[in-house]
């Protein structure tokens, strides 16, 4: 079987356990904060809805992602599966982060996902709502960087 150059395992159909594979792939990759690997998980051209902006295309996406790591400091985040049927899958998250005059937030969001037969997300739906938090409400304090694996899930948070 030859594989495309552009394919993104796991493929669909998703299987419980190949979705909770894409959705830690993908909480992986933006925990690496580099919108370029960030932006080849996606169609190139990916349509997105990101709170009031919609990205379309790696072009806009890394230009996108670039500007929100920028001004999002210290940037951490935990996704978890929601559902899933056939090319489509739904998360949960939350990130914490803080501004540039060191004040903390946890933003909290929904997405809807769907994927083109080789594995790249052609869509992705995203609502989020930030709160203000104090530093020493924080809960995701790993090194920066991919979330280690035995570090608790959402629900373990109580998020």
């Amino acid at each position: 079987m030859n594989t495309p150059i552009e394919a993104r395992p796991p493929f669909p159909p998703f299987t419980r356990e190949t979705a909770i594979q894409k959705v830690r792939i993908a909480e992986d990759g933006w925990n690496s904060r580099d919108p370029k690997r960030v932006a080849l998980a996606y169609t190139p051209d990916s349509i997105w809805r990101n709170r009031s902006e919609f990205p379309r295309g790696r072009a806009e996406i890394e230009a996108f992602l670039s500007r929100k790591w920028a001004r999002e400091n210290e940037y951490r985040l935990i996704k978890e599966l929601w559902a899933f049927e056939g090319n489509r899958i739904a998360v949960r998250f939350a990130y914490e982060w803080h501004d540039a005059a060191g004040n903390w937030f946890r933003s909290y969001g929904n997405e809807n996902w769907e994927f083109d037969e080789n594995g790249l997300m052609q869509k992705r739906f995203a609502s989020i709502n930030d709160l203000a938090i104090t530093e020493s409400e924080r809960k995701f304090h790993w090194p920066q960087g991919r979330r280690p694996n035995d570090y608790p899930s959402l629900s373990d948070l109580g998020l």
